[in-house]
């Protein structure tokens, strides 16, 4: 059973097909349909500790380690939960994103939506491309607490090109680890065509910059609109005004006219 569902389970890192070097894109299928599908630039940015010169103090240092192309992956679909797991530099480097659809009351009555629940992130700090000279190398986890991000409607995805920082603390030391993603695309359920993202939800700070963007736009076409219609007003009471016959009100006047 499980060789079946395997067989019927589809992972795909098509981020060969991304113009941008930094931007990665994940494909999870399941019985020939799209189920979760992924589109992000990442980076961590983890503190370590290394040995002072005098090799009895301590010192921070930081890697900046990016989500790097080619990576493995795997995925679990559901209709409430789903799961994309990315690793990279031979397991080095591990990054899980979990996805859940549930109910809210609002407004309008009892809504779905879905959300990333929850962030783990594990790394090798005996790795060397990215730690120099770390003290006691070995793994780490990294995790999430209490996360609600990303949240959107169920039934679309979620877009923000700009730049999120999500804080995760690490087992070594209580470190904080950050997060950054930028260039975000993600639906992890509700597809309902094949490689194809639905309809999209812009975080607030997109929706922000588009308003910031459009807003002088928008006040341009008022502001000429306005003066077009006071340019209408004046030029229909100038020609009115000249064609009025004028009476005068003397009565010897009249004498002249005709």
């Amino acid at each position: 059973a499980a060789a079946h569902l395997a067989a019927e389970q589809e992972v795909e890192n098509l981020s060969g097909l991304s113009p941008n070097p930094e931007k990665d894109i994940f494909v999870v299928r399941e019985n020939r349909t799209t189920c979760l599908m992924a589109e992000f630039a990442a980076k961590f940015i983890v503190p370590y500790d290394v040995w002072a010169s005098n090799y009895v103090d301590l010192l921070t240092e930081q890697a900046d380690i990016p989500l790097a192309r080619g990576a493995e992956m795997k995925g679990k679909c559901g209709s409430n939960e789903s799961e994309l797991e990315i690793s990279w530099l031979e397991q080095a480097y591990t990054l899980k994103l979990f996805f859940l659809k549930e109910g809210h009351n609002t407004s309008r009555g009892q809504e779905a939506f879905w959300r990333l629940s929850r962030i783990q992130f594990i790394y090798d700090t005996s790795e060397r491309t990215y730690f120099k000279d770390a003290v006691n190398p070995r793994k780490h986890t990294a995790s999430s607490h209490r996360l609600s991000a990303l949240l959107t409607p169920a039934g679309k995805s979620y877009e923000c090109q700009a730049q999120q920082t999500i804080s995760l603390v690490s087992t070594d030391h209580q470190k904080s680890v950050q997060l950054l993603l930028s260039q975000v695309r993600i639906q992890p359920f509700d597809i309902s065509a094949d490689f194809v993202f639905s309809e999209e939800h812009k975080c607030p700070v997109d929706q922000r910059e588009q308003l910031e963007e459009t807003l002088p736009l928008i006040l341009g076409l008022i502001l000429g609109l306005v003066i077009v219609i006071t340019l209408c007003v004046y030029h229909i009471h100038h020609k009115l005004t000249a064609n009025q016959v004028q009476i005068p009100r003397d009565r010897s006047q009249y004498k002249h006219m005709g």
